[in-house]
């Protein structure tokens, strides 16, 4: 479905378009760009296309860009995100010009503030917020002007005052903007610049009780930055004039916001309010849940920086929101790991196979490549002997057609060893298959064949006596519907209840010389890594994404 190559040469996107006009036209000799996260959460998948998008643009083009924190809502904010974020950043492979906070202009934009309403442009309000928004009108019908709008500047700068001074409880008092209650556009409204929060900010402690409202902080930062190209997602293009207006009264830098539209992942939701939902109330285990779209949950799973950035490059930069197909995302990480995981044999759903001709006892080690993709990764040594472990699902009593495993008086090749025959089987009381005879065809040792025999089935295995057990998680999407956002019920309701399985798989020796973080392409099965909490006593291993797209097989079926 996502074969088709990329082009050498692509195309500009829309925003890289105007980067060069601006460029070739000398209004700027170089570019500058920032991302600005609000640390009250963990960075998504989505996150990673506008970083992609923002420090993509400054590799491309002269310039850098900046990290800065939006950090004005003490209540919801914390260090443990502020962290999070930069090792996202980092392990997607950029580093930032300079690490910035909103906060650090918090006595510039309190400045701010005060030359608005020196100008008559701004004015404190008493209505609650209830009065705020029954005040404010609709999009067919004009607000009204609340009772304290024509208040005088000097009455306006006192209680601004007293407001920072810690006078007012949480709620009663703002700070508005004086522009149009009848404006079409409703967030200009006089819309709220500051309001009063007594709590404590993870950089400021105490020192303020009132913060700026995203809108006031968010344009200012980017002026005294001397951001040239403010990139937003589409939602925030109402704001825009806001934003605009702010920057021409207070006659500063004028930054100028370009939009572009998110892009949404089906079977998956990224808002941060829902994310944080699903870990506070137990439905996955933290942030870095490897079911997450977090980029730490990725991570743990087993995605690769390298799949990431080839996924954001595919999607590319829209004016228009869509609906992009998860699958692209685990066609890029199949595409990469591809190239560099290292194989090994992991046998998930054990049947036991006694090769009868082989000698008891003995121990033989046979050779197979570390990946075939890359010559360099080398060779590694199985060792074999006379019980081995084969998937259940490689033995048929009765073989259906073209099914070319193993089956009563059939042969197969088993992966860097012998060819067997299957001689005879066993079953218990209940009529279950637990043990499979079968001879080996001496003379047919991979790399040494000289029996001629040709056989279509190849199978992984391991030594039964050699085998190491080892935990495997099962993951899978953690949502069942396409689209969340458009079904009628709590968006929990449609988890996944098959989002996760734990078994007991048996693995070659060589698996156990990994460490956290390493991938592998468990034969036949699928790419894995070993978890965060894996040790050499306890080897634990997480799914990352089967071989082939199980879902739209699925899809194709129905």
């Amino acid at each position: 479905m996502f074969t088709e190559e990329k082009k050498e040469e692509k195309s500009l996107n829309f925003l890289e378009e105007i980067v060069e006009a601006d460029l070739q036209s000398g209004k700027y000799t170089q570019i500058i760009t920032r991302f600005p996260p609000e640390p009250n959460g963990y960075l998504h998948i989505g996150h990673a296309s506008s970083i992609c998008l923002n420090f993509g643009l400054t590799k491309k083009f002269p310039g850098y860009t900046n990290l800065r924190f939006d950090d004005t809502n003490p209540v919801t904010e914390d260090t443990e995100y502020v962290e999070s974020i930069k090792n996202d950043i980092r392990w997607l492979g950029f580093e930032w010009e300079h690490e910035l906070y909103a906060s650090d202009y918090f006595d510039i934009l309190y400045n701010f503030a005060l030359t608005l309403i020196t100008k008559g442009l701004a004015y404190v309000d008493d209505s609650t917020s209830d009065e705020i928004a029954a005040l404010k009108g609709t999009p067919t019908e004009p607000g009204k002007n609340s009772p304290f709008r024509d208040r005088t500047v000097e009455e306006n700068l006192v209680l601004f005052e007293r407001m920072k001074n810690g006078e007012f409880p949480d709620g009663s008092l703002t700070l508005r903007a004086k522009i149009d209650m009848a404006h079409m556009n409703m967030l200009m409204r006089d819309p709220i610049l500051y309001r009063i929060k007594h709590a404590h900010h993870h950089r400021t402690g105490n020192n303020w009780c009132i913060y700026p409202m995203y809108d006031f902080a968010h344009g200012q930062s980017d002026s005294i930055e001397t951001v040239t190209h403010s990139i937003c997602t589409l939602e925030f293009a109402p704001h825009r004039e806001l934003y605009d207006w702010i920057i021409e009264k207070l006659e500063i830098y004028p930054s100028r916001q370009y939009e572009f539209a998110r892009r949404n992942l089906n079977y998956t939701v990224t808002s941060k309010r829902k994310l944080l939902q699903l870990v506070q109330e137990g439905y996955v285990n933290g942030w870095d849940d490897p079911r997450m779209p977090t980029l730490s949950g990725m991570r743990r799973r087993g995605y690769t920086p390298e799949s990431i950035r080839d996924f954001c490059d595919r999607i590319g930069v829209a004016r228009r929101e869509n609906m992009i197909d998860v699958g692209l995302l685990e066609f890029c990480v199949r595409e990469d790991l591809n190239k560099k995981a290292l194989r090994r044999m992991v046998v998930l759903d054990p049947l036991k196979v006694v090769i009868t001709n082989f000698p008891e006892g003995v121990t033989e080690m046979c050779h197979s490549e570390n990946n075939p993709e890359d010559i360099a990764a080398g060779v590694r040594e199985i060792p074999f002997s006379r019980e081995i472990l084969i998937e259940r699902e490689d033995f048929m009593e009765i073989p259906a057609k073209k099914y070319f495993r193993l089956a009563p008086g059939k042969m197969v090749r088993l992966k860097g060893a012998y060819i067997i025959q299957c001689d005879d089987f066993v079953k218990n009381e209940s009529g279950e298959v637990t043990e499979v005879r079968c001879s080996f065809i001496e003379n047919s040792k991979s790399g040494q064949d000289t029996t001629g025999i040709n056989v279509k089935g190849t199978l992984h295995w391991v030594s039964a006596a050699h085998a190491a057990p080892v935990e495997i998680r099962l993951y899978d999407r953690l949502f069942s519907v396409e689209d969340v956002s458009s079904e009628e019920l709590d968006f929990k309701e449609y988890l996944n209840p098959d989002s996760l399985h734990v078994i007991t798989g048996y693995a070659e020796p060589a698996l156990l010389d990994s460490k956290p973080g390493d991938s592998f392409q468990f034969l036949r099965k699928g790419y894995f890594a070993a978890d965060a909490e894996s040790t050499a006593e306890k080897p634990v291993f997480n799914r990352t994404v089967t071989l082939r797209d199980n879902w739209a097989k699925a899809s194709e079926s129905k």
